[in-house]
């Protein structure tokens, strides 16, 4: 019966000098990769997560800059309504006798419907701008998450071949072996 120390993947095996082997001491083994991976994946991904920021800073630019137009376009209705608004109050003094509270009425409704359009276009601005930070940062999740997991497909494609996939194999069929074994008494 074969013990478990004399296995391939003994968490205590060190090949002796000269001779290949796998380091498998986790502590040791996972900074260095988890290094190379990270160090991989900032030199590559760079360039890719930089030109999707300007891009996308360039929307939410456009976006800025289509609020601020509107934003204009409701300053100069804003502008219209107090010119609006001194004419009422011309005809206000001229007719102070038959409805002066109504006139006041009337431009407290406009005052009231010109913030409101107002607060409204600010309110959209807000959003739209929330909206495209939120897509902008969906998106560089998602592009990153792939980049990472392409980068890692291609590490262990490369790195396994007939040979090393065959023996793991084997070993763990072995070791899965010797547990069963040990269930089964």
């Amino acid at each position: 019966m074969k013990k478990i120390t004399d296995s391939f993947l003994c968490l205590g095996y060190w090949p002796s000098a000269g001779s290949f082997g796998f380091n498998t001491d986790i502590l040791a083994t996972n900074p260095i990769n988890l290094s190379v991976v990270l160090g991989v994946l900032v030199f590559f991904g760079k360039g890719v997560l930089s030109d999707l920021l300007d891009n996308r800073k360039q929307k939410i630019l456009r976006t800025i800059r289509n609020s601020e137009e509107l934003r204009e376009g409701a300053i100069e209705q804003l502008e219209k309504a107090q010119a609006r608004l001194r004419k009422v109050e011309t005809e206000a003094d001229r007719f102070r006798v038959n409805g002066y509270s109504e006139i006041e009425r009337e431009k407290l409704n406009l005052i009231n419907s010109i913030y409101t359009t107002l607060e409204q276009l600010e309110n959209y601005k807000n959003e739209a701008i929330h909206f495209e930070q939120q897509r902008v940062i969906n998106q560089v999740r998602q592009r990153v998450l792939q980049q990472a997991l392409q980068g890692a497909l291609g590490t262990l494609n490369s790195c396994l071949n007939n040979e090393l996939h065959l023996r793991t194999v084997s070993a763990n069929i072995g070791m899965f072996g010797t547990m069963k074994e040990k269930i089964t008494d």
